[in-house]
């Protein structure tokens, strides 16, 4: 469900030449190049934050000063100011006029919400691909599952979040671009949850290893039915597992209501 969020080429040519200190917004006319260049850091330094807390090394409650960070960093407030902006766009920190930023906690009512709608687009994305799945498509599907079972998540995690979003990537290919863009934001919203499931229950991951297997192979026999089933339950366990852990008091009424419809009535 993740990207790679190395640095980018263009971003590590202005941390090499000091211009990271310097970037400003373009004054009436100004360069527009000057003002891409200072995006585009900007957009570099929310991923290396984005991944600082999806991987627990900022974790929730984590109080965030805009000038610390930038220090930390090695960025000017400029570009930290607007990828704070998008972290709170994300709903990754809260970040009010006159108070201190912090990472947010893990909402059980958002999880919830979240793995409901998934569940719901994805089966439904996993039925329509699996009625036009190719050669090809088993291949590359079945390259993206190889290598996320190669990698050690901890040690390379944006290589197998890579590889995770590939292969959900194929198997919701089929849907239109609008659907397509609802999911990835589902997808990406949901990596911090996927990170907390893998530390919560580190034994899981052979059975979710199982579940993708299924999943390739309902798509290989071209089997919507079961194609749906099984991401249905894939998403709702790993939902359930956080939920359980974090919040076991919660009733994740959306996840099971979801899983109820798409998964055959099975929870």
């Amino acid at each position: 469900m993740s990207r790679s969020r190395n640095t980018s080429p263009e971003a590590q040519q202005s941390a090499d030449d000091g211009s990271e200190g310097s970037v400003q917004a373009v004054p009436p006319g100004g360069s527009p190049a000057v003002a891409a260049g200072g995006r585009r850091l900007a957009l570099d330094v929310h991923g290396r934050l984005r991944t600082m807390i999806l991987n627990g090394e900022l974790p929730p409650g984590s109080v965030l000063l805009q000038a610390e960070m930038a220090r930390r960093l090695g960025v000017s407030r400029t570009p930290m100011r607007e990828a704070f902006r998008l972290l709170q766009e994300e709903g990754l920190i809260d970040a009010r006029p006159d108070q201190r930023a912090r990472v947010r906690s893990v909402d059980p009512e958002d999880l919830d919400a979240v793995y409901g709608a998934r569940i719901m687009l994805e089966t439904l994305a996993v039925s329509m691909t699996a009625k036009s799945f190719t050669g090809e498509d088993i291949e590359r599907m079945s390259d993206a599952l190889k290598r996320m079972q190669g990698l050690v998540v901890d040690d390379q995690p944006d290589e197998w979040h890579a590889a995770h979003h590939e292969f959900h990537s194929i198997a919701t290919q089929a849907v239109g671009p609008h659907l397509q863009r609802m999911i990835a934001s589902l997808g990406e919203h949901s990596e911090r949850y996927i990170r907390l499931a893998q530390l919560g229950a580190p034994a899981s991951w052979g059975k979710a290893y199982a579940e993708h297997e299924a999943l390739l192979e309902a798509l290989r026999q071209s089997d919507p039915a079961e194609a749906a089933r099984v991401v249905a339950r894939h998403l709702a366990r790993t939902a359930l597992s956080v939920l359980a852990d974090i919040a076991p008091e919660y009733e994740p009424t959306a996840t099971r209501t979801a899983l109820g419809i798409a998964g055959n009535g099975q929870a």
